[in-house]
């Protein structure tokens, strides 16, 4: 059975850090590339990084510059360090996982909140 367990989230004024964290059990093939993706009340769900097993990394325009993306295959997990956050990046963030044979795996989600 998998299992997806996201945290890291919170609440933080502007300029300040947050470290997200997604650790994944029991996906079943080798797991190829791991993201973040947000969704904003009202918007649509938007992806903001993503890295592949051999570490290559895209982001968001929007967050370029602010955010990294990191994984560790021996763990299966995927990390997402945020710094000078803005009001606009407060959203529920969600960890996907895409696994051989185009297996997706989502988190269940965490807070971000950014406000003074």
């Amino acid at each position: 059975q998998v299992h997806m367990v996201e945290s890291g989230g919170g609440l933080v004024q502007p300029g300040g850090s947050l470290r997200l964290s997604c650790a994944a059990s029991g996906i079943p093939f080798r797991i190829n590339v791991m993201g973040w993706y947000r969704q904003a009340p009202g918007k649509e769900r938007e992806l903001v990084a993503t890295i592949t097993s051999g570490g290559t990394t895209n982001y968001a325009d929007s967050v370029k510059g602010r955010f990294t993306i990191s994984r560790d295959n021996a763990k299966s997990t995927v990390y997402l360090q945020m710094n000078s956050l803005k009001p606009e990046d407060t959203a529920t963030y969600y960890c996907k996982m895409t696994a051989a044979f185009g297996s997706d795996y989502w988190g269940q989600g965490t807070q971000v909140t950014v406000s003074s």
